[in-house]
């Protein structure tokens, strides 16, 4: 299987569902935010649309060539058999939802013949995102699917949608990557990440390409190497401190701060799971509260520098 995706046993089990004339026509990909469902669900279609219409491919992975016909319509989004459903921009930003309009306007594919092939699929990401009224609206379509029609929904949090939907797909989980797998999407993305950059990205993606890019250009190996100091003598006069807080307080450097209200605590809690005691109890204390700080810190509009001194108090804590 491809390995940018990482989800090769997935990718398995529905190409063989496919090529066996058994495919299952909606299945819900479920699994923690960030971590590959809806590329996976892209290049799943492409590949079922390509192997559909042909030329044949060879291999058994995702991969499609760049030279394919089918490749190359769907990568302009002109493939007609082809509908993916997401959150639309707005002049205000981000919809909050996918909209009953935007479900409604699935009936062009729906009800008309395939033109490349027999196949036509549908992504939605995420089916999370589907106010009430497009969720009705899809399950209609879930119940009475044209033939070799595929639905693949991807889902964060399939508890929330609603039961019909689901009792009308197959749930797929996906679960967070592998380090080795996750460092591959990483160097594919970025090759000059140092070393230190690229572990440091990985700890901090804890399995979600998704989540580890995020923090990319951010300086997260140096932050998290002023804490591993902070954490090893406790910053006695406080100098470490004072100067990871001044480096994060100005407007300039609002993402590295932010990146440290989420690193900071996943620091001592990286530190708590190797205690043991009374030492695990106290490195505990000081997670709760770091986690209660950064939590509030943008909400509550708090002076970044203080938190930031703040934070790495309880991080000098662990050296006690």
């Amino acid at each position: 299987m491809t390995s940018l995706l990482g989800h090769d046993e997935q990718g398995h089990t529905l190409l063989a569902a496919a090529r066996s004339g058994r495919l299952h026509h909606g299945w819900i990909l479920s699994g923690p935010r960030g971590i590959g469902k809806a590329s996976f669900a892209r290049a799943m279609a492409l590949r079922l649309l390509a192997e559909a219409a042909g030329p044949a491919i060879l291999g058994e992975g995702l991969d499609v060539p760049q030279d394919h016909p089918i490749r190359r319509l769907f990568e302009a989004e002109a493939h007609p058999d082809y509908a993916e459903l997401f959150c639309l921009e707005k002049d205000s930003g981000t919809a909050r939802n996918i909209t009953v309009d935007q479900i409604r306007g699935l009936q062009r594919l729906i009800q008309s013949a395939p033109s490349m092939s027999t196949r036509r699929i549908v992504v939605i990401d995420s089916a999370d995102d589907l106010e009430r009224g497009a969720a009705n609206a899809l399950l209609k379509n879930l119940e009475e699917p044209p033939a070799d029609m595929l639905f693949l929904l991807v889902s964060h949090a399939p508890g929330r949608l609603l039961p019909t939907i689901r009792s009308r797909c197959r749930t797929m989980r996906f679960e967070p990557l592998s380090d080795e797998a996750l460092r591959t999407v990483l160097r594919a993305t970025d090759e000059a990440l140092s070393p230190a950059e690229l572990d440091a990205l990985v700890r901090a993606g804890e399995g979600s390409p998704g989540k580890a890019l995020r923090y990319a250009g951010l300086g997260i190996a140096d932050m998290e190497q002023a804490l591993a100091a902070i954490a090893a003598d406790g910053d006695p006069g406080n100098r470490q401190r004072l100067i990871l807080a001044k480096a994060l307080a100005s407007k300039t450097a609002r993402p590295r701060y932010e990146a440290f209200l989420e690193r900071a605590p996943a620091f001592i809690a990286s530190a708590a799971r190797q205690r043991r005691g009374a030492a695990l109890g106290q490195a505990l204390d000081h997670w709760e509260a770091a986690r209660q700080l950064a939590s509030g810190a943008i909400i509550l509009s708090l002076e970044p520098g203080a938190v930031v001194f703040e934070l790495a108090g309880h991080v000098a804590a662990l050296a006690r």
